[in-house]
């Protein structure tokens, strides 16, 4: 894609120097402040970061069955770093497929990214049986440093930010209203949650750091978590550091349920079921978790004052919220 008067192209400055110095320091006080037993570790980029700075924590990758990606990476940077203690936990599908009540149970939802939660229960699920109480997550990064692709002009679609300038728009407005389903499992498990990019000094920096830093164009194309990415290149392998965003489930292979769960559901049975629930549904899956929703949970929450409407489902969302927690729906950006 064109991405002229979209993306500034990579420049070094005496400004891009020091805001790197400042990342790294800033990065370092906050996984001090936030140091854990062990890591949930995609071998995805921010995490690796974190494990670059924390080589002594126990890293934990999760795949269901051999349908993951994650582990290939997570194992060139445990390698690359020297960690001595790495776990993999391979998850069968059928103790996946019986997982998926808890996990709507705990998170009260029935949003599409269950397969995502799913990879986040497994692994804190296996850290609670090894006895850990606290682990490490990347929570935040992505959100902080532009590393969706909807956040990125030149990868963005109709629904995504439109130029430069509306990046750090999103980005202010993201973080007011800002959640992860790890908080909320970890509490589940006992576990106490640490997220390091989330620490208020370092996240408070992270806003304040200039769009054209977060989003820049590198070797011909334009890398969200810029920044991050530079800031860190010399301390792990260029795969690494320049690989793509996969999202957890994708990586973790947790995807491959979508499809076994499809398969359980006839195009009849889905075409009816959506005429009589009151809830628009994005494909088969969303149906079957929407009906274990409603035996673990029951209904979907009236809307209260200071709420709008979830288009989607009718439930209450908070006013500057663009993402229905209860059925994933998500609103124009």
């Amino acid at each position: 894609m064109e991405t002229k008067n979209l993306i500034p192209v990579a420049k070094h400055s005496t400004g891009l120097k020091e805001t790197v110095k400042q990342l790294r320091e800033k990065l370092e006080n906050a996984v001090r402040l936030n140091n854990a037993q062990g890591m949930l570790f995609s071998g995805g980029l921010d995490a690796s970061i974190l494990l670059t700075l924390t080589t002594h924590i126990k890293a934990i990758n999760v795949s269901l069955e051999s349908y993951g990606v994650d582990s290939q990476y997570a194992r060139i940077v445990v390698e690359n770093l020297g960690v001595s203690e790495f776990y993999e936990k391979v998850v069968k599908v059928d103790e996946a497929i019986a997982s998926i009540p808890t996990v709507i149970r705990v998170l009260k939802s029935f949003d599409p990214a269950i397969p995502n939660d799913l990879a986040v229960y497994s692994g804190l699920k296996f850290a609670k049986d090894m006895g850990l109480g606290e682990i490490m997550t990347g929570d935040g990064a992505d959100e902080l440093f532009a590393g969706y692709d909807f956040m990125n002009p030149a990868c963005a679609g109709t629904d995504g930010v439109k130029n430069i300038e509306d990046v750090h728009r999103y980005i202010k407005r993201i973080a007011k209203s800002m959640s992860f389903s790890s908080n909320e499992l970890g509490n589940f498990f006992n576990i106490r949650i640490k997220q390091p990019y989330l620490q208020e000094s370092f996240s408070d920096f992270a806003l304040n750091i200039p769009p054209e830093f977060k989003i820049k164009e590198e070797n011909g194309k334009a890398w969200g978590k810029w920044i991050l990415r530079k800031a860190f290149e010399d301390s792990l392998p260029y795969q690494i550091i320049w690989q793509n965003k996969r999202p957890l489930e994708y990586g973790s292979g947790m995807s491959k349920l979508r499809e076994i769960i499809a398969s359980t559901i006839s195009d009849e049975e889905f075409r009816q079921k959506s005429k009589i629930h009151p809830v628009k549904f994005f494909n088969k899956e969303h149906l079957y978790f929407y009906e274990i929703y409603r035996k673990e949970v029951g209904d979907i929450p009236q809307v209260k004052d200071n709420q709008k409407r979830c288009p989607g489902c009718g439930a209450g969302m908070k006013l500057d919220s663009f993402h229905c927690k209860t059925c994933g729906h998500v609103l124009a950006r």
